[in-house]
């Protein structure tokens, strides 16, 4: 901290400096004044924390000096010095709220001891005031969490008793009354917001809901909030003084619309995106609020670019857009169908099935019921193959499945694009890895049958049937594995079981030929000498050689 000492008596201000160890009591600068007029132009130059002043000064004196740091800096420490020890300036330094009061001449003990207690004095000010500050950011930011459970619980219909809601609109500092007409904005955040991460759509709704505040202030009471299912709810009322017949009116609306308008641009000035609003014809609050609320959110279009710069009203007829809507997803539930598609593993399809759905969406309107049911369609044929393949299907996406993240997934059809195909994704990798996995296991089966039995019986339909696989498809995927056909492989390794029964026993070609499953001894040298170039004996006679 930084003090000052003031005394028009020169030697007793350098006095003080030069003997006290001011970096004990953790002073950084000391600052000297022969005057009080001068002590003032320091106190508006410098930062100062403690005063230190004599009272019997020219022109203006100590007492004076400290009256004056009362009135324009509060939060300064002010000790007087006196070699008079005059009862009326105990009396007035004690009205004038100085820390101590100290006679000439100064002792230095007694003088770093007043000081030290004027910097506790501060410090303990400080602390205070921060605990205070801190304890303001507490309630409200526990205001702000009880507000959005209030108005939640009135959205959803929940019954409570009117003199429980009239005490919490007060005790959260809400602005609306009961029983007054009201109106509601159902607001809807565009793409440049949807794309954020949760922290960051948090502060932008905080941000949002500041607008509205003042946008509407000059006029109406509201109260900005979140909803239920992952949006946006101002309500809005009149203020009680500007409350007159018609207010219900065309005028009315006309009012409303130019300050959603404004409202509107300012969001899009102040915080670069788009948001479309859905306002509802007055009702009284907070008896019709629920059916109200309920009414607007199938009345709420997510879907083409235009639609994030919407303003509509309740009334307007919207059956064009539901046309429309309904007709993108009939389109998505014709033939074949999306678990079709999955099941016979026809992934490029069923990915274009999908990119065409939104494709369509970008050019009509679609309510939020709409998006829900066509992500309960996509998940219904993810969660089949999913459990066919041996999974729950959580077990893919974690995150995915978590009801929280449900809700922002149908929030926009962007999001639920993104969400669809990354699943789709998924699902593709573990059915591939699946199918490696399976084709290996068979590659495996085969393999082994083949170098533990070179018999009689092998061949590829014996094997098949061993595996309960038809032959032309395991021939199929031994080819697409291995890269042999599995009727070469067979006779590779028979005729390397032949090299090696040449070369260590001394059995007869004919019985070299039944115990390799051939019949008749021509045909096995035939196929030999196909493979080595030479006859069964030929090789025999050079390998002895």
């Amino acid at each position: 901290m930084n003090l000052l000492l003031v005394d028009d008596e020169s030697y007793v201000t350098e006095s003080l400096f030069q003997t006290i160890p001011w970096r004990e009591l953790n002073i950084r600068q000391v600052y000297q004044a022969s005057s009080a007029l001068e002590a003032i132009d320091l106190l508006e130059e410098q930062d100062i924390d403690v005063v230190v002043t004599d009272i019997r000064m020219p022109v203006m004196t100590g007492l004076e000096l400290i009256e004056t740091i009362a009135g324009r800096w509060t939060h300064i420490r002010c000790i007087l010095l006196t070699g008079y020890s005059d009862f009326e300036y105990a009396k007035q330094a004690i009205r004038l709220n100085a820390s101590d009061y100290i006679l000439k001449p100064v002792d230095d003990g007694e003088f770093m001891r007043s000081v030290q207690s004027a910097l506790e004095s501060i410090r303990e000010e400080r602390k205070e005031l921060g605990e205070y500050q801190q304890l303001r950011y507490s309630r409200k930011s526990d205001i702000g969490i009880l507000r959005t459970s209030l108005m939640h619980d009135l959205l959803l219909g929940h019954e409570m008793p009117r003199h429980v809601i009239d005490h919490k609109l007060r005790e959260y500092e809400i602005p609306l009354g009961t029983d007054q007409r009201t109106t509601m904005l159902l607001i809807q955040l565009g793409p440049k917001f949807t794309g954020m991460d949760d922290h960051s759509i948090s502060l932008m709704e905080y941000a949002i809901g500041n607008i509205a505040e003042e946008v509407f202030a000059e006029l109406f009471r509201v109260w900005p909030s979140k909803t239920p299912h992952s949006g946006m709810i101002l309500l809005a009322q009149l203020k009680t003084e500007l409350l007159s017949e018609g207010t219900d009116g065309p005028a009315a609306s006309d009012v409303m619309k130019r300050y959603v308008t404004q409202f509107q641009q300012d969001v899009g000035s102040y915080l670069k995106g788009g948001i479309s609003v859905l306002v509802s014809a007055s009702f009284d609050f907070p008896s019709e609020l629920a059916g109200v609320y309920r009414t607007g959110l199938s009345s709420l279009y997510i879907g083409g670019s235009g639609d994030h710069e919407a303003i509509r009203f309740a009334a307007d007829n919207d059956e064009s857009r539901r046309d429309s809507a309904s007709h993108a997803t009939h389109s998505f539930m014709k033939p074949p169908s999306l678990l079709h598609l999955l099941e016979t593993r026809q992934w490029d399809s069923a990915r274009e099935k999908i990119e065409q759905l939104f494709v369509e969406l970008e050019t009509v309107f679609i309510g939020q019921s709409a998006l829900y049911e066509i992500f309960l369609s996509v998940t219904n044929a993810y969660m089949y193959m999913a459990h066919k393949q041996g999974y729950y299907i959580h077990q893919l996406d974690q995150a995915g499945w978590d009801p929280l993240y449900i809700q922002q997934v149908v929030q926009s059809a962007a999001k639920l694009r993104s969400w669809s195909l990354d699943m789709l994704n998924k699902l593709q990798a573990i059915s591939s890895e699946q199918e490696t996995t399976s084709k290996s296991h068979i590659i495996k089966q085969v393999q082994e049958m083949v170098t533990t039995d070179c018999g009689h019986d092998l061949s590829v339909k014996t094997i098949a049937d061993r595996v309960y696989l038809h032959p032309v498809y395991l021939s199929k995927i031994y080819k697409s594995e291995t890269g042999e056909g599995l009727g070469d492989y067979i006779i590779r390794k028979r005729m390397e079981r032949a090299v090696y029964l040449l070369k260590h026993t001394n059995k007869k070609i004919y019985e070299i030929t039944a115990e390799l499953g051939y019949q008749n001894p021509q045909y096995f040298s035939k196929m030999f000498r196909k493979h080595y170039g030479m006859t069964p004996n030929e090789y025999r006679d050079q390998g002895c050689c």
